[in-house]
C-alpha cells in the first residue's frame, strides 16, 4: 500500500499534499479519541473501585477541551453531595 502510494506521489507530485494532510487529520483525530477516552470524566475503565468517576468532580474542575469565558475557579458548588 505504501509503494503504491509512493509511486502515485511520483507520478503525480501534485498529490502529495493530500497525502500529507489526510494523514495529518486522521493522527489528529486518533489523538483525539485517545485524549477522550483517558481524560473525559464519563469513562469508567475500573468499574470495581470507581464505578461512577464523574460524581467526584467538583465545581471547580475543568473538564471541556476549551471553555471560552469560564473562570472555573470561582465557581460555586449548586448541587447536592452523594
Amino acid at each position: 500500500m505504501l509503494r503504491q502510494i509512493l509511486g502515485q506521489a511520483k507520478k503525480h507530485p501534485s498529490l502529495i499534499p493530500l497525502f500529507v494532510f489526510i494523514g495529518a487529520g486522521a493522527t489528529g483525530a486518533g489523538l483525539y479519541i485517545l485524549r477522550l477516552a483517558l481524560f473525559n470524566p464519563d469513562v469508567s475503565w475500573d468499574r470495581k473501585n470507581n464505578p461512577e468517576p464523574w460524581n467526584k468532580l467538583g465545581p471547580k474542575d475543568q473538564y471541556k477541551f476549551l471553555s471560552v469565558n469560564t473562570d472555573y475557579s470561582k465557581l460555586k458548588k449548586e448541587g447536592p453531595d452523594f
